[in-house]
């Protein structure tokens, strides 16, 4: 049986891999926690995400609700991510991150601090969501130069970042199919008089309203025809089965980071 701690175990997506976890053999839900001064902290854990009173109570910190668990899942934030996992790395415990919002220096940090944990990160946890990085970079390659790449994501109101994680990975996977550097060619707003489009453009545009859950169409487009790949998600619960099959699969894994390709078998 591994046990599995919960970071921002009270928010949207911590809530929901809470109330997986307790659906899933072979996994138990260890503890989870908030940050210091969150108003459900030392509250039941189980009756804030929805069930019976187990007497489990919500840390206020890393340390004292992980004291027991075999790894953490973590949907926070890209700075309370980095910082859970440098408590955790000290300690050896593996991570699920799915965060989002990595700066490159945050995500180097997190390489050198992986030398001494075995760590997930993936801007998406979906299976299929994967498997669309997989179709994009293939459709990038077999098309070539000749295509326009376009990328339109839509999330709900309350998300902080944009564009989302899962439309940079889209992005960069599609550049380093043709051999572009994606801080070259991305393109993240259009306005006025802009000139033509250049050819090795690559448009990533955010859309932000109500409580869609996640959306990515990647468009193709050539002077005679357009190829769109697109994901919709219903709900948050494929995030939070591929994090609960990450902590799965990372437990015992050599140190390091890897992705959820990784994962699901499909590098």
């Amino acid at each position: 049986m591994i046990r599995v701690a919960v970071a921002g175990v009270a928010g949207r997506m911590g809530s929901r891999v809470a109330q997986i976890l307790r659906e899933t053999e072979e996994v138990a839900l260890a503890g989870g926690f908030e940050f210091p001064g969150h108003p459900l902290v030392g509250k039941d854990l189980a009756e804030a995400i929805g069930g019976s009173a187990t007497g489990m109570k919500i840390g206020g910190n890393i340390q004292e609700a992980s004291a027991c668990a075999d790894v953490i899942i973590d949907f926070t934030n890209a700075a309370s991510s980095l910082e859970n996992l440098r408590s955790a790395s000290a300690r050896g415990l593996p991570m699920v991150i799915g965060s989002t919002g990595f700066t490159h220096e945050q995500l180097s940090e997190a390489k050198k601090l992986a030398d001494s944990v075995s760590c997930v990160i993936s801007p998406n946890m979906s299976a299929g969501v994967n498997v669309l990085f997989k179709l994009v970079a293939e459709a990038a390659r077999l098309l070539g130069e000749g295509y326009d790449i376009e990328i339109v994501e839509a999330h709900h109101r309350f998300k902080k970042d944009a564009p989302s994680g899962t439309a940079l990975k889209l992005a960069d996977v599609a550049a380093k199919a043709l051999g572009q550097d994606l801080d070259q060619v991305g393109v993240y707003a259009r306005h006025g008089l802009i000139g033509e489009r250049k050819g090795s453009e690559i448009g990533i545009q955010t859309i932000r309203g109500g409580d869609i859950t996640g959306e990515h169409t990647v468009m193709f487009a050539s002077l005679g025809e357009r190829i769109e790949l697109v994901h919709k998600a219903h709900n948050r619960d494929n995030f939070a089965r591929g994090a609960v099959r990450a902590a799965k699969w990372v437990v015992g894994r050599p140190h390091g980071i890897y992705e959820m390709s990784d994962v699901l078998g499909i590098k």
